[in-house]
């Protein structure tokens, strides 16, 4: 029901563009999200933005460099990432909740559907 693409090797400084497809069920979800895994490490949050795209929020870590975005009218969540760094080397998912509220957004256990993953690697 989510399919990420856009995932690539890129070298520092460079930009990428991820995109998730979503069934017009999944993309109802209250709020869509990106988290990131990189080797040896636990999924963190990267973004997430409601259905409403009122607002979107963002990890200190990408904050300023990535962009969150979603076209409901083609069911497709964004993530423009700028200025990548060799630590944003990870493997990428995008998620669905519906039942997300604005404290556990963060939190991956808040998020019921999952992607199969693309992997960004940011070379040095």
């Amino acid at each position: 029901q989510l399919v990420e693409s856009g995932g690539g090797v890129v070298q520092t400084g460079d930009s990428l563009r991820l995109s998730c497809a979503a069934s017009e069920r999944t993309f109802s979800a209250r709020y869509m999200g990106w988290f990131r895994q990189a080797p040896g490490k636990e999924r963190e949050f990267v973004a997430a933005i409601p259905w409403s795209r009122s607002s979107t929020y963002y990890a200190d870590s990408v904050k300023g460099r990535f962009t969150i975005s979603r076209d409901n009218g083609q069911n497709t969540l964004y993530l423009q990432m700028n200025s990548l760094k060799p630590e944003d080397t990870a493997a990428y998912y995008c998620a669905a909740s519906t039942s997300a509220i604005l404290s556990s957004i963060r939190s991956s256990n808040a998020y019921s559907y999952w992607g199969q993953g693309t992997l960004v690697t940011v070379s040095s």
